[in-house]
């Protein structure tokens, strides 16, 4: 399994390659996009929003995205790594290549996700957040769903 030395991180500009990056990344995580209007609609965004991929091999293994909610915010719309790349330091390559292009454009950053106590994949998606420097902020009980 590698390790996140060999990972490149890169913003990618074209809307096709964009949404098929974040359409097989996505495939490969059930867990977390397994509704397929909800995936198809972070796939057709993809084409329009600020996006990094994260590469192995000249392979794309990851990637987030980014869009400006307000003259003073921008959010993590979404994120994904193969699962097979999970807990090696490429989420947090991916987060740091956001913000610093994201602190040009605002002041504050979120990222919206399921709350704790749901489902366990979330509630690791929380402790990763928290391990980049997120903190909880405000809770939207009915967002996706009660």
């Amino acid at each position: 399994m590698p390790t996140n030395k060999g990972i490149t991180v890169a913003r990618e500009e074209d809307p096709d390659l964009k949404q098929a990056i974040v359409r097989a990344v996505l495939a490969d995580l059930p867990e977390w996009f397994g509704l397929p209007d909800a995936t198809n609609t972070y796939v057709e965004e993809a084409a329009k929003l600020s996006l990094w991929v994260a590469c192995y091999e000249g392979q794309a293994i990851g990637f987030i995205d980014y869009r400006q909610t307000s003259k003073a915010s921008g959010e993590i719309s979404c994120m994904g790594i193969k699962k097979h790349f999970h807990h090696q330091g490429i989420g947090h390559q991916l987060v740091k290549a956001l913000e610093a292009d994201a602190k040009q454009h605002a002041h504050y950053l979120q990222v919206k996700t399921v709350d704790e106590g749901h489902y366990p994949e979330y509630d690791q998606t929380i402790r990763f957040y928290e391990s980049v420097g997120f903190e909880r902020l405000e809770v939207f009980p009915t967002l996706w769903d009660a």
